[in-house]
């Protein structure tokens, strides 16, 4: 093929490429840990769009034995990364409570859904509480109803979920998704200016 022709077909090259090729997307999967009862959520990122994909709890109340329950977590957490394939994971920061052993527990249920994570190299951030309900309300003090509600609203799921376990863990998906968006060139960089932008998202 001469110069002349190779440059002629160029721009239909060009123009195929841009056909095919699709925007950047991103699949969070995020957690809310617990030792009874634990949360996970999974949205897609498309550019400025955000889809829910998928979220439940996983029920461990009724395994006998603290390592049983973290042997659930590690399956469960294993077979949805298996099934969504999530680029980043999420999580809620525990809170800090007065009784040592319920948060040694909670810290190694987290430990056990981290190192899933970690043995196939998918990077983990954390959010505090607070962080997540102001991303998701714009209210840090907002009730764990709160947040369900303007997540149904927002995405329009079918319910509320009888385990508001379930809408937190979205509700952590959710906050990193938008940390995504206002890390973005053209975004807004605080809660006022992403209000202005989205007055959906005002109370």
């Amino acid at each position: 093929m001469s110069p002349t022709i190779a440059l002629a077909a160029l721009p239909h090259l060009l123009s195929n490429i841009a056909a095919t090729s699709s925007p950047t997307e991103r699949v969070i999967l995020g957690v809310d840990p617990g030792t009874q009862v634990m949360g996970y959520g999974v949205v897609k990122l498309s550019g400025r769009q955000i889809e829910v994909r998928q979220y439940g709890v996983i029920h461990l109340k009724q395994y006998d034995g603290h390592a049983l329950k973290l042997g659930k977590i590690h399956e469960r957490m294993s077979q949805l990364v298996e099934e969504y394939c999530p680029d980043e994971m999420a999580l809620e920061a525990p809170f800090y409570g007065k009784n040592v052993q319920v948060m040694l527990k909670l810290g190694r249920a987290q430990g056990v859904a981290m190192a899933v994570a970690l043995a196939r190299q998918i990077p983990i951030v954390e959010y505090a509480p607070k962080k997540v309900k102001q991303s998701v309300t714009g209210n840090g003090n907002a009730a764990k109803e709160q947040v369900a509600a303007m997540l149904v609203a927002q995405f329009k799921l079918q319910e509320v979920p009888a385990l508001l376990d379930a809408t937190d863990a979205l509700a952590v998906a959710v906050c990193h998704a938008y940390q995504q968006q206002w890390a973005g060139g053209g975004r807004a960089k605080s809660w006022a200016a992403f209000l202005n932008e989205n007055p959906h998202r005002r109370k």
